[in-house]
């Protein structure tokens, strides 16, 4: 099952009873028959596929598994709770995952009808369930247009907790996986150009190793999107460069390595024999390939022109692909800028020449980005060990 299909009243009964250790009082602090938190306690074990719970003639009571699952279970809860005290206090009594799943199909879609067939169910069914939502919530989630839906800010940190929800109880169901050995564990993460070629293939291969039955998914993407799904819950972490100062708050940036960029040509180039080429008529007289604007790399070169008291050349191509650039670098006489790390394989099997062109003040610092509260299951933690170990 999946995890936004959990009973998020069930999952708050599992919650009181690993923290109070009692039926008794749990159904008091729950306003529920006792009958009705041995029910929940059973429906939860059913759907997740594993037993909580040790009963014996003098109780229930949680084992390990429990108290592993309970522990998720409250960042998940804690997430929506804080996000809806600022709207509606009593939403935490009301909420169920259905609506909030609903929520977040319309807000990914901005459509009904589309958010409908993503979820295999009925328009009316999911316009029913965001109706409902405003009315517990007493404001407007959507401004419907006739473009689509878009979000209010009070449908925005509604929509963006119930994504975190959403991850933390996957992110459970993994911990529960590992615990007992079966199910599908995965790793989702985004990365950026050089950490495709440089940090990840090596890193996998030695993973794969230890883990060959782990599903790692790996993401691409401008930095924006890569950040907004991290942020969302839809990515672990994001591998590549780091930004000074971090674009937003809620993520964390841990430092690995620095990297540095640098001008590379095609191995018949007239430039690639050349021992001092000249600076000005190197970047005025070649078509380049440069980095995606705004990206570290891009803003690095622009300043390394700006330096040499030359307007940044002309255009021709901007990528963040190193295939295409290197395969554009042998169709002519076209130059590149692009990370040392991420072509050092090109380099050292001469399919490109590094150009003698020192760019002093380019060097970048390379890491993980993390959500500022994100907590890593115990084979996320562990890939990522591997990955710091390769630069301790």
């Amino acid at each position: 099952m999946l995890p936004t299909e959990h009973n998020l009243r069930h999952l708050r009964v599992l919650t009181s009873v690993v923290e109070t250790g009692s039926v008794t009082k749990t159904a008091s602090a729950c306003n529920i028959s006792q009958p009705a938190v041995t029910q929940a306690l059973r429906k939860l074990e059913d759907q997740f596929g594993v037993q909580l719970f040790d009963r014996t003639n003098q109780g229930v009571f949680p084992n390990e598994l429990a108290h592993l699952l309970a522990g998720r279970v409250k960042r998940a809860l804690d997430i929506l709770d804080t996000a809806t005290a600022t709207l509606a206090p009593r939403f935490r009594l009301t909420a169920t995952t259905a609506k909030l799943r609903a929520l977040v199909a319309v807000a990914e879609s901005e459509n009904f009808s589309i958010a409908a067939r993503r979820l295999g169910i009925a328009q009316p069914t999911v316009h029913r369930a965001v109706t409902q939502l405003e009315s517990e919530i007493g404001r407007e989630l959507f401004r419907r247009t006739q473009y689509g839906s878009s979000l209010t800010r009070a449908g925005q940190l509604l929509a963006n907790a119930a994504q975190l929800v959403f991850a933390e109880l996957a992110q459970a169901e993994m911990e529960l996986s590992e615990a007992i050995g079966r199910g599908q564990l995965s790793i989702t993460l985004g990365g950026m150009p050089l950490s495709r070629s440089y940090i990840l293939p090596a890193a996998i291969a030695k993973f794969h190793e230890q883990h060959p039955h782990v599903r790692i998914r790996v993401l691409e993407g401008p930095y924006d999107t890569l950040l907004a799904g991290l942020r969302r819950g839809a990515i672990d972490f994001l591998l590549g460069a780091l930004r000074d100062p971090p674009p937003i708050d809620d993520i964390t940036q841990e430092y690995l390595f620095e990297d540095e960029l640098v001008i590379v040509s095609g191995p018949d180039h007239p430039l690639a024999s050349a021992e001092h080429p000249n600076l000005t008529a190197t970047l005025k007289d070649y078509p380049w390939i440069l980095p995606l604007p705004e990206t570290p790399a891009r803003q690095h070169f622009e300043a390394f022109a700006a330096r040499a008291g030359v307007p940044a050349p002309d255009c021709l191509l901007e990528t963040s692909s190193m295939v295409l650039m290197r395969e554009m670098l042998h169709a002519g006489p076209y130059l590149g800028c692009i990370s040392r790390h991420q072509v050092q394989s090109e380099l050292q099997n001469r399919l490109m020449k590094a150009l003698p062109f020192a760019l002093e003040e380019s060097r970048r610092p390379i890491g993980i980005t993390t959500r500022a509260q994100w907590k890593p299951t115990r084979t996320q933690a562990e890939f990522l060990a591997l990955i710091r170990a390769d630069f301790a």
